[in-house]
């Protein structure tokens, strides 16, 4: 008779023979369907990139034509209320920080008098919105522009392919808000 040892390591060599063989046969079932659901997945992600090619020009021609005036605002500024109320972030008062904003490359919008903001995708012939020298230009002014407008998910957007006209900063804002932030007054030489 075996001794307990010889036993149980024949007992081990078994069990993991029956473990091969149950993975093994259990391979060789899966195999295929894992073949067709790849296939699937595969077929349905192409169909899914075709449908997309295919709607983005219907979603795209949903621009409207527009002619809209309003202030050229920092939108991080206006929205955050990082430096105070609406009030407080346009006009002559927010001007500088305005254009630290657009040069460090935050959104600018275009604020209407109803209060609608249109984040501007583009800026005339400039490349982007933001940093470039007519987005620096027309910080805080008051412009005229013409151009393609678009809403989704409740934000409107505009691509500006023309200002039309430029009023300057009209809204003076630094006689009740004083310049926003105050660190950006120049400290006066002893």
């Amino acid at each position: 008779m075996k001794n307990r040892q010889e036993l149980f390591t024949l007992e081990q060599k078994n069990q993991k023979n029956a473990s091969k063989k149950i993975v093994i046969c259990a391979e060789a079932q899966l195999r295929p369907r894992i073949k067709k659901t790849m296939g699937e997945i595969h077929m349905r992600a192409t169909l899914a990139g075709l449908f997309s090619l295919i709607a983005l020009p219907a979603v795209a021609a949903e621009g409207e034509r527009i002619t809209v005036t309003g202030e050229i605002i920092d939108t991080w500024c206006y929205y955050s209320g990082v430096m105070g109320g609406p009030d407080a972030v346009v006009g002559s008062a927010h001007h500088t920080c305005a254009l630290w904003c657009s040069a460090a490359g935050i959104p600018i919008g275009l604020l209407t008098e109803d209060g609608t903001v249109y984040t501007i995708l583009k800026l005339g012939a400039q490349d982007n919105a933001t940093g470039g020298d007519t987005a620096l230009r027309l910080a805080s002014h008051t412009v005229t522009a013409d151009g393609m407008s678009y809403e989704r998910d409740g934000v409107n957007y505009i691509v500006v392919e023309k200002v039309i006209e430029d009023l300057g900063i009209v809204n003076h804002t630094h006689e009740e808000y004083d310049v926003v932030p105050s660190f950006a007054i120049p400290k006066p030489k002893k």
